[in-house]
């Protein structure tokens, strides 16, 4: 939904911020999609060591250099099969790893049902994007549905800025799983034979 509608729109924000740090120098935008996911796993051990301020900062800063990558690439004309490639991996790896620090954070503090409930979210993150990926392999582009990534993040980010991670897990648990449900719909709609 977010991305439909912003689209690349942030683009020259984060074209600025590359100019003030990279003003004389070309970096490959694989660096900013690998640090990313660094700034991904670390909010993931800061979550589950119930940092979870830092691990909001570092939510944040990992979205950053998402947007980044995908900025400076088209920017610099270094938009390449295998960047796209490595984003999406990395992208799946961070979403996984930051529900995996949620995951150990309720398990420490003996939550049983919480951390049933966030396994339940991570199927459901986790399933999101292969649905897209399945249904782009039939030449079906699949966007459909209410929570794609930068909505899961925002809730995510609200849920550890406000400590509502109990509240955020159950809408993950219950919106992602919409979401499958959405695109499964989308594209059994796109490939049902029409009738006469």
């Amino acid at each position: 939904m977010i991305s439909a509608k912003i689209g690349h729109a942030l683009d020259p924000l984060f074209l600025n911020v590359y100019s003030l740090f990279f003003k004389n120098t070309r970096v490959n935008p694989n660096v900013f999609t690998i640090c990313g996911a660094l700034f991904g796993v670390a909010s993931s051990f800061c979550i589950a060591l119930d940092f979870l301020l830092l691990g909001a900062a570092s939510l944040f800063i990992s979205g950053s250099f998402d947007l980044m990558d995908g900025a400076v690439a088209r920017s610099t004309n270094n938009v390449t099969p295998f960047g796209g490639f490595l984003d999406s991996v990395l992208d799946r790896y961070t979403d996984l790893m930051i529900m995996f620090g949620v995951f150990i954070r309720f398990l420490m503090l003996g939550d049983v049902f919480y951390s049933v409930v966030t396994f339940f979210a991570s199927i459901g993150i986790a399933i999101i994007p292969y649905a897209k990926a399945r249904a782009e392999a039939s030449s079906i582009k699949c966007n459909a549905g209410i929570l794609e990534r930068p909505e899961r993040l925002i809730i995510l980010f609200i849920g550890l800025i406000f400590n509502l991670l109990p509240y955020t897990v159950i809408i993950l648990a219950v919106l992602t799983h919409v979401t499958v449900m959405q695109r499964m719909l989308y594209v059994k709609k796109r490939t049902d034979p029409v009738i006469k």
